[in-house]
């Protein structure tokens, strides 16, 4: 991904809610298949991370990018944006 895509993610996702919230349990495998599910439906979405969940959001970030194949766009604070191509059929956002 270059950065000039990263960006435009990134402005797509500033006024996006976030669709899933990370409690105490933290990154557990339901989690990762909801995830994974909303990535397939959507391709682009916002995690928040709750106060009581003592992992680091930037590696609960990476965990889930590997386990869902998908790319992190960005973590700031107790935010995680998540990004995966869908197929070329249901394809909504297009890259620069």
């Amino acid at each position: 991904m270059t950065t000039k895509q990263r960006a435009y993610l990134k402005s797509l996702a500033m006024t996006m809610d976030p669709v899933f919230q990370i409690g105490k349990n933290c990154v557990t495998p339901e989690v990762t298949a909801a995830v994974s599910e909303a990535l397939e439906a959507r391709e682009l979405i916002k995690l928040s991370v709750l106060q009581n969940c003592v992992d680091d959001p930037k590696e609960m970030a990476k965990v889930l990018a590997e386990r869902t194949h998908s790319q992190v766009v960005q973590v700031i604070g107790k935010k995680i944006v998540l990004y995966k191509e869908s197929k070329d059929d249901k394809k909504k956002i297009q890259l620069p």
